[in-house]
């Protein structure tokens, strides 16, 4: 190998350890950088010349080797909607051009510390904004796709459809006076129901005015709670259990001791008197087993689902509401107290509600939490992977671009999860950049120390010819 070669090759090493020193140093800069993925070099060496007996050593050529595809650690940060991926994924993100505009360039991070703008959008610390799905936090259905934008979400009132009861009738109530006997003095007068035996449901059933004191008198409070109408508005349900038929085993055929269950069109004490029979037989057997009428609906599991038809309170119309009582969730059993004990009581309305907090699940999706304590999704982050990510190529504030070689972005996690309330840090090892910068000096130095000897061997052939 020549005097003039060598100094080439020792000239190439000097450039090559410079573009190594130049990555440990990025690669230190940014221990601290969310989602930072530190950049290795490879050295390959080009040979100049070759024969079967001879080979020359060429120049080097250092190139950067990307580590996208090596995890960071995991930190929490108390922000909940901070988002880490642990797994093969990038977000997907774009740069903000205007108010509410944005480059239409998809980009891909790792960079997962996003916190809401002025504007509702969800950016990170590099100003890049999180892409993915907008839900419509009453249905859960898809509202839009592009920047995730959740700001005056906002959760509308859900009308009671359902209400799930469960409790036990006494066989023999107490009286007024709190003496117990049997169940023959509190059977209602025939004026109030006429038909115990009501196998379907009657919006006529109102018991007339001149009755309702007897049907306080000679019933026992059923359950009281709060139901909403249209839009949320909340109405208070008060209700009343009734006898209206005593069992008798002698009759022929036997008959089930039989209860009718009233409720209160109004919550007002000047309207006490409006009561409406739901319009249903609540037969016992001879066990205290509930036996449902023929108007109702029966479960695979033994429950049964009975419907209140046109269930109005205070003037708000709630429509029909379903009773559904659990398997062996009503009965009549005989208490001490000889009141009714309610063991479910459940109804599926609400009232409207405003955001109050976010969280984010393992797959991405974003879950506001509103002022009526309901929860509902209200977006779903945008997340890809790549075939090959490691040849993504790196752009500005920790993202990086789509290229031939890493193949086109495939939608979905692919086995990675998504950890709320944390970030993804550097994955750059400061005491593993502190061992390559010190070879990486020694390289250089001996490439410096190399050069100073080929020009010294070139002086020294010049001064020979002298």
């Amino acid at each position: 190998m020549s005097i003039s070669t060598a100094l080439t090759t020792a000239f190439s090493g000097m450039k090559a350890q410079s573009y190594a020193m130049a990555n440990i140093s990025g690669n230190i800069a940014n221990t601290q950088t969310p989602g930072y993925k530190y950049v290795d070099t490879t050295f390959s060496d080009l040979v100049s010349s070759q024969s079967r007996r001879q080979t020359v050593a060429g120049s080097v050529v250092a190139e950067a080797r990307s580590t996208n595809s090596l995890q960071g650690a995991l930190r929490a940060t108390g922000t909940s909607t901070n988002m880490a991926i642990n797994g093969p994924s990038f977000f997907s993100v774009q740069q903000k051009t205007g108010d509410s505009k944005f480059s239409g360039v998809p980009l891909y991070t790792r960079r997962g510390d996003f916190t809401i703008d002025k504007d509702g959008y969800l950016m990170n610390g590099a100003d890049l904004y999180l892409f993915g799905t907008n839900l419509d936090p009453a249905t859960g259905s898809a509202v839009s796709s592009g920047p995730i934008r959740i700001n005056n979400a906002n959760m509308p009132g859900r009308q009671t459809s359902r209400i799930d009861y469960g409790a036990n009738l006494p066989k023999a109530p107490v009286t007024t006076a709190g003496a117990a006997g049997d169940s023959t003095p509190y059977a209602i007068p025939s004026a109030v129901v006429t038909d115990p035996t009501l196998t379907a449901p009657d919006t006529s059933k109102k018991v007339p005015a001149a009755q309702a004191a007897a049907l306080l008198d000679k019933s026992l409070p059923g359950p009281s709670l709060t139901l909403y109408g249209a839009g949320g508005t909340p109405v208070s349900l008060s209700t009343r259990w009734a006898k209206v038929q005593d069992a008798n085993t002698a009759a022929t055929p036997p008959k089930n001791a039989t209860w009718n269950l009233f409720y209160a069109s109004s919550s007002t004490a000047s309207k006490a008197s409006d009561w409406t029979n739901v319009g249903h037989a609540f037969a016992f057997d001879g066990s205290g087993k509930f036996v449902p009428p023929a108007a109702a609906t029966v479960a695979g599991d033994g429950s049964v689902s009975l419907k209140i038809p046109q269930l109005t309170l205070d003037g708000v119309n709630s429509g029909d509401v379903a009773l559904n009582i659990g398997s062996g969730g009503l009965t009549q059993l005989a208490t001490s107290s000889g009141t009714v004990t309610t063991n479910t009581l459940a109804q599926d309305g609400y009232p409207a509600g405003s955001l109050k907090s976010l969280s984010v699940t393992s797959e991405g999706t974003i879950v506001g939490t509103f002022t009526n304590d309901m929860t509902a999704s209200v977006a779903v982050a945008g997340v890809a992977n790549f075939a090959n990510p490691n040849a993504l190529k790196p752009a500005s504030g920790g993202s990086y671009e789509q290229t031939r070689d890493s193949g086109p972005p495939i939608a979905g996690l692919n086995g990675a999860t998504i950890v709320g309330g944390n970030i993804e840090a550097s994955n750059s090892d400061v005491a593993g950049e502190f061992s390559k910068l010190i070879a990486t000096q020694q390289a250089y130095s001996a490439n410096v120390k190399v050069m100073t000897t080929s020009q010294q061997m070139m002086s020294d052939l010049l001064n020979a010819i002298r």
